[in-house]
């Protein structure tokens, strides 16, 4: 990947409370492929400048986002999170982030606000590294400086996190500004989101990102049971449920797959879940509206930024 050259339209995103990172200690709750349905909707029907950072070892928003070649060749060049928080956090070497971001992702022709931070899964060993060296205080701190860094130029940053609760992950919710819970409507999913909550209510002094809200993901519309929990979930007023559910349809199933060609965003997006989708993504900027400062000037746009 070769810096990019040509301007860029960069966010005006300065005393933005702007970033989310997306979780449930549940894995299977359509997680990765709602980070990707969210940015693509942001950039193509919201005209917002867009960073998906990648922090899952599956890296599977990255291979939504781009090829498997190109991001097999970002991976063999040393220019995903793993190699960032590597220099960064192991080796306290200075290096500049906008190295590491991506653009011309996604096979949406009219989301061409949408950059990537790519993973890998190396991921894993990094943070076992991390334990290793007792380097906890040290990662927060490189996520921190990494988040205050790209918010000054994104307009939202979405962090698709694992399920679980990794070092890693717990430095993404304790800096990130929100945070967003996906849930299928049944006990298991359901359950996940009572351990995230617990885990929420450990040492709040160290700090969390606020609720941003609870999204009921893959639901069955002609399930009873799906019904059942669905109202349960929205009967919790600490889980600030979004009204719009999101179906569980093939044709979100098959977004998540990549492209070689583009197609428009209505095409990728058809029908009942289009409208699901861009309803909730609604949803999403209004109440980010609601409870974000006003934004500042605009600020200088990184040295160079890859292309995939």
């Amino acid at each position: 990947m070769r810096p990019a050259s040509g301007a860029t339209r960069w966010g005006s995103s300065v005393g933005m409370r702007n970033s989310i990172a997306v979780m449930n200690t549940k894995g299977g709750v359509g997680k990765s492929t709602l980070v990707l349905a969210l940015a693509e909707t942001i950039s193509a029907y919201h005209g917002k400048n867009v960073l998906v950072i990648d922090s899952d070892a599956q890296a599977s928003v990255s291979s939504m986002l781009m090829s498997v070649s190109s991001l097999y060749k970002l991976q063999s060049e040393g220019a995903t999170i793993v190699d960032y928080l590597h220099a960064r956090v192991l080796k306290n070497q200075v290096i500049d982030w906008p190295k590491f971001i991506v653009r011309n992702v996604s096979d949406v022709d009219d989301a061409r606000s949408l950059f990537l931070l790519p993973s890998d899964m190396q991921l894993t060993l990094l943070e076992r590294e991390v334990s290793k060296e007792n380097l906890h205080g040290r990662l927060r701190e490189v996520i921190a400086e990494l988040l205050t860094g790209v918010k000054r130029v994104f307009d939202i940053v979405l962090i698709d996190c694992p399920p679980g609760l990794s070092v890693l992950t717990e430095c993404w919710l304790r800096e990130a500004d929100f945070h967003i819970s996906p849930t299928k409507a049944d006990y298991v999913s359901v359950c996940g989101l009572e351990v995230f909550r617990r885990f929420k209510a450990l040492n709040p002094e160290m700090g969390f990102a606020e609720n941003l809200g609870v999204i009921v993901n893959l639901k069955d519309g002609s399930s009873a049971s799906d019904e059942e929990y669905h109202r349960w979930l929205e009967s919790n007023p600490d889980n600030a449920c979004f009204a719009q559910a999101v179906p569980r349809m093939s044709a979100l199933q098959d977004a998540a797959n990549f492209q070689t060609y583009e197609r428009s965003y209505f095409a990728k997006y058809p029908g009942q879940v289009g409208s699901a989708v861009r309803a909730l993504t609604d949803e999403v900027m209004a109440r980010l509206a609601a409870r974000t400062a006003q934004p500042g000037q605009p600020p200088a746009p990184p040295a160079a930024v890859a292309s995939a």
